[in-house]
């Protein structure tokens, strides 16, 4: 695969007042951040309000759904929803999907949570739509970016993997897979993306498309410590014993960090990292290291 040249992102998730998220938007692009996501979460900021809004507010960031749960969502309403966003805002959408797995969230709007195979035929039937809809010569609104804005999808599971090696411009790596029941997230270790990342590329069959991941932590050696402590029952043993080889927990000076996300993209691909806002300015000055 093409090594690719580092691009950052910062997923929003806090549903502050129109004047603090205008704020924290500008100061993301004033920090160089290349993308400002948008996190699909009852309880957080509806995500295309939030688009527009950060749009509005800067000048160069892309956008992004950081990412929708597709079966929330009707297709066709969706794909009007997107092509209006990418008109808004002068085609400076990405679009990310995903498949959904926090079932307290499904049981609050009332959805059925499907098992873990049908939330992917869903997105998967989203995505054809999309793409059939944003081809169409008579489509309304129309995106400004010919053939929609770029779609990435993220996940972790088989059937996921297979969808986006197909379908994805861009893929995401969340480390962590849900579990059976719908409740919480397992941790991956970084051999377990090592062979993620080889099943991929065994699907893609030299197909090109951009690796992202979401990096949960950026944290100072103390911070790590506390983690590992509270939540060592629930990483797996790898992780306990070399905490540093993990793509999604960032520790040390911008320098030790800086050095770390460069071996992870030629480990595993990485190019695209996108960070929680709670790490947006503890990470900035990685950035300035990487660019």
């Amino acid at each position: 695969m093409t090594v690719r040249s580092f691009r950052f992102g910062v997923n929003m998730t806090v549903p502050d007042s129109r004047a603090r998220w205008i704020e924290k938007c500008r100061r993301a692009e004033e920090l160089g951040y290349d993308v400002i996501g948008v996190a699909d979460h009852l309880g957080m900021a509806p995500p295309f309000p939030a688009m527009i809004l950060a749009a509005e507010a800067t000048e160069r960031v892309r956008l992004t759904t950081f990412v929708l749960n597709v079966p929330f969502y009707n297709p066709v309403l969706l794909a009007r929803d997107v092509a209006g966003a990418d008109l808004f805002t002068d085609g400076r959408v990405e679009l990310g999907l995903g498949a959904g797995y926090v079932k307290a969230e499904f049981d609050a709007a009332g959805i059925a949570f499907e098992s873990g195979r049908r939330r992917v035929e869903q997105l998967a039937e989203t995505v054809v739509t999309l793409r059939k809809s944003f081809a169409g010569e008579g489509f309304q609104p129309h995106p400004v970016q010919p053939g929609g804005p770029p779609l990435l999808i993220a996940g972790w599971g088989e059937r996921l993997l297979r969808l986006a090696a197909e379908h994805a411009d861009i893929i995401g790596f969340t480390g962590a897979a849900s579990a059976a029941d719908g409740h919480g997230l397992r941790i991956a270790g970084p051999t377990e993306f090592d062979a993620r990342i080889a099943y991929l590329r065994g699907l893609l069959g030299g197909r090109d498309v951009e690796l992202n991941v979401l990096v949960q932590r950026v944290m100072t050696r103390d911070e790590q410590q506390e983690l590992l402590r509270q939540h060592a029952a629930l990483l797996p043993a790898e992780l306990v014993e070399h905490p540093g080889e993990s793509p999604i927990f960032l520790t040390g000076s911008p320098a030790e960090i800086a050095e770390r996300v460069r071996g992870h993209r030629e480990r595993f691909g990485f190019s695209y990292l996108t960070v929680l806002e709670d790490s947006m300015e503890r990470f900035a000055p990685v950035i300035e290291l990487l660019r």
